[in-house]
């Protein structure tokens, strides 16, 4: 059986190198075309005039991720919230305070936390009372808080995604206003980043703020951690974009600057000797 599975086997098709010269072709025949992000944002939206499908659809952005890392290492699967220079919905998430400073609490409900309170809301959220989007607290109280540990799993306040610390208006702002994403499947995320009906500067504003904050996951050391970027609307096809411009120059820097410090070494070693 295995030697007829074997024979069975369909040798895969090789992408012609050519473009095709049709609005109609055989998709697997050739290479996927990718395009700058200006140009595939004023597709999607001439997409959107043709085919008469509502103006105010949002934009998704799907990112393929390398995770590898060196020694069978790779990067751990993580979240994140980030916000967004230009906001494209009204929603807003429920965010709760732990403090025990009334000042601190004064703060945090004039800068729009839904709950504010102390270890007198523990009780209240293991027995599910209390169901918010997310927790930020000061350090002063985080002592007290252990019992919600395995409760609030990745929700539970920590400095790494910014939900502790001594800014309550910063903190209630990100996750208030702040679009959260993750990564599924060990390597993609999945996440919508504005509406169509806004402008293209503004969409790839939103863009490359997600794309900045998913680089910080991973040292660029390492190599790029995004390796492949697609973008659509609600009832668009994905386009393929190049990562050229979009990726932080950060990154290109830093592996330049090691160039040089690796080259200076190499020229150095012999003056040394």
């Amino acid at each position: 059986k295995q030697e007829e599975t074997k024979k069975k086997q369909v040798t895969r098709r090789r992408p012609l190198m050519s473009k095709p010269v049709d609005d109609v072709y055989l998709t697997w025949y050739y290479e996927r075309p990718s395009y700058d992000v200006e140009e595939a944002v004023g597709m999607l939206k001439k997409f959107q005039e043709l085919d008469f499908t509502h103006p105010k659809q949002y934009v998704y952005i799907n990112v393929f991720l390398d995770m590898a890392l060196q020694k069978k290492k790779k990067v751990d699967p993580f979240a994140s919230t980030v916000l967004l220079p230009y906001r494209f919905t009204d929603e807003t998430n429920k965010v709760l305070v732990f403090t025990e400073n009334e000042q601190e609490a004064e703060i945090a409900r004039e800068n729009g936390a839904a709950i504010v309170g102390g270890v007198e809301l523990i009780k209240w959220i293991l027995e599910d009372e209390i169901k918010v989007d997310f927790y930020v607290a000061v350090p002063a109280i985080m002592p007290k808080l252990i019992p919600l540990r395995n409760k609030l799993k990745r929700k539970y306040p920590n400095t790494k995604r910014n939900s502790l610390g001594h800014d309550i208006p910063k903190m209630v702002q990100l996750f208030r206003d702040g679009l959260e994403y993750m990564v599924e499947d060990e390597h993609v995320i999945k996440t919508r980043i504005a509406r169509l009906d806004m402008p293209a500067e503004q969409i790839i504003a939103n863009l490359k703020t997600v794309i900045d904050d998913i680089c910080t996951f991973k040292p660029s050391t390492y190599g790029p951690l995004v390796r492949k970027l697609v973008i659509r609307s609600s009832t668009s096809e994905g386009l393929l974009l190049n990562l050229d411009g979009i990726l932080p120059q950060v990154e290109k820097e830093e592996e330049e600057k090691n160039a040089d410090d690796d080259e200076e070494k190499h020229v150095q070693e012999p003056v040394s000797t």
